[in-house]
């Protein structure tokens, strides 16, 4: 981004120019200016006049703090977004053996995700995320896969299809009273999609440290499939958040 600026930022401050180059900030004189700092504004103790607090020569400027503003100014951060553009679930069968002694939980759902990076001069770079399938309304776990890592160049979309989550487990009967009753209802039962993984932020050439991050899409309303067509689940109500906090300089987003 410093090269879509010249490499500098300068805006003249009471007289200097505050410039931004390379990562630094420095102060020059403004043009018609001298190199000479500004003369104190104090009066002499003995001379009986009240002293100013424009200028104080043991004060230092708060660098780091016109750093942060400047970079926020220019850059305007915003947080990556993410879209749930359709779930279909093949496979969803609870099973309960004859003696009501254990249960089988069986499970294979189809994803297609979107990512969205609405940053001009931002980029996101992301390490492989681990997808997760849960019932809304009880927690209840009925699957896991995989996304690749992949990097998010500005005003760039990536969209993965055929994401597959899947499970195959026994579950308890706690577990079995909670989803069973859920699965019944005519109307379908809710299911929310979680997706972990850590990313680095990249702003000309300052990088981020590896943060963890969290997508959680909720609001997807499934029906468990009849015969051996997949049932496609209604995503239009479902809402991505990203829980993100990445720090660079002194600014949060």
């Amino acid at each position: 981004m410093m090269k879509h600026v010249k490499d500098q930022f300068q805006r003249p401050i009471n007289g200097y120019n505050l410039i931004l180059g390379g990562g630094h900030f420095f102060m020059s004189a403004a043009k018609g200016g001298t190199d000479e700092p500004p003369p104190s504004t104090t009066a002499p103790a003995n001379g009986g006049a009240k002293k100013t607090h424009l200028y104080n020569p043991t004060s230092r400027p708060t660098y780091p703090a016109i750093t942060g503003t400047v970079l926020y100014v220019l850059y305007r951060p915003h947080r990556p977004s993410f879209t749930l553009a359709s779930f279909r679930i093949h496979r969803l069968n609870l099973t309960t053996s004859a003696d009501s002694a254990s249960s089988h939980l069986s499970t294979l759902f189809n994803l297609t995700i979107s990512s969205k990076n609405p940053n001009a001069y931002l980029s996101f770079s992301y390490d492989p995320f681990t997808v997760s399938c849960v019932s809304s309304d009880g927690d209840v776990f009925l699957g896991n896969g995989t996304l690749p890592a992949f990097f998010s160049g500005s005003k760039i979309e990536t969209t993965f299809r055929g994401v597959a989550v899947a499970t195959s487990s026994d579950v308890d009967a706690e577990t079995m009273n909670g989803l069973r009753p859920e699965l019944k209802k005519k109307k379908g039962f809710l299911l929310k999609v979680e997706m972990d993984t850590r990313v680095m932020v990249k702003m000309g050439s300052l990088k981020s440290k590896k943060v963890g991050i969290r997508v959680t899409c909720d609001g997807i309303k499934g029906i468990v499939p009849k015969g051996k067509s997949p049932a496609v689940a209604n995503v239009f109500g479902a809402k991505c958040e990203v829980d993100l906090r990445i720090k660079i300089w002194r600014w949060t987003f």
